[in-house]
Order: C-alpha cells, then sequence, then structure tokens
C-alpha cells in the first residue's frame, strides 16, 4: 500500500524567510513554487533523496496552515507517503476503522491526487497519503 516516504510538510510563517535555510544552507534540490488555492497555502518544495521537503506558508489567516502557526508555531506540520492508488488506499484504510479527514482523494500540490488521515489514527501525527500524476513522476517530483 505505501511505497516510500513522500515528503515532510513544515508549516513556515513566510517561504520568503524560510526558502534560504533549505536552499543555501542545507543545498538541497530547489524544486519550485506552487499555489494551491483549495488549501490556501504557498508551497516550496525540495528534494533530500527520494523524499520531499514541503514548506507551507499560509495565503489566508483562516487557513489550515496558518491556524496551526497560530496554535503550534512553526515547524513539521505532517508526514505523507506515497500510494499508487489513492482512492483504493483511503477504502482500505476505511475498511480498517482509520478515521479520515478526507473520505475521497483530492487536488494537493503538483497535481497529485492526497488524503489525510486524523491523527485520533495515527498516534497524533497527521499523515498524508499522495498518489503523483502522471506528469509529476516523469518530472520526477
Amino acid at each position: 500500500m505505501i511505497d516510500h516516504i513522500d515528503h515532510i510538510g513544515i508549516a513556515v510563517e513566510g517561504l520568503e524567510a524560510s526558502v534560504p535555510f533549505y536552499r543555501d544552507v542545507l543545498r538541497l534540490e530547489d524544486l519550485g513554487r506552487e499555489e494551491v488555492p483549495s488549501q490556501k497555502v504557498r508551497v516550496a518544495m525540495f528534494r533530500v533523496g527520494e523524499a520531499r521537503i514541503e514548506l507551507l506558508e499560509p495565503t489566508s489567516p483562516d487557513s489550515p496552515i496558518a491556524q496551526f502557526i497560530e496554535k503550534r508555531g512553526q515547524g513539521v506540520h505532517h508526514i505523507a507517503y506515497s500510494v499508487r492508488d489513492a482512492s483504493g488506499t483511503v477504502r482500505t484504510l476505511v475498511e480498517k476503522g482509520v478515521e479520515m479527514i478526507d473520505r475521497e482523494p483530492r487536488m494537493g500540490a503538483g497535481g497529485s491526487l492526497i488524503a489525510f488521515i486524523h491523527p485520533k489514527s495515527s498516534g497524533r501525527v497527521l499523515t498524508e497519503i499522495c498518489e503523483h500524476g502522471t506528469t509529476e513522476k516523469e518530472e520526477g517530483l
């Protein structure tokens, strides 16, 4: 069901202030920026080995990331796992009694299909599953 760790999401107050650490200090491969209006975030993605680091900047005070930062401060927000079939994975998880935030996968950054597992079911860790689209797989994102 799970192929590998896809990315670690990190909530940040601003990409401009956070990107230089990952790009210039850690020298991670910068994969670019994207705005995801449905999630009210801008993201910056960096490759580290097979996985990625996803910096999440809120674009609205009512975004989930803004609320996370207000409550907990900047830091690790979620861990994401790559799957081949997001819909099938969600069905399997629900059958196993896992509480889902998303009962159906939705569009995420890079055209991926995503669904979140409720932290109550995953040891208080917000967990995301990701199915990457053909274009993203071809580009190595």
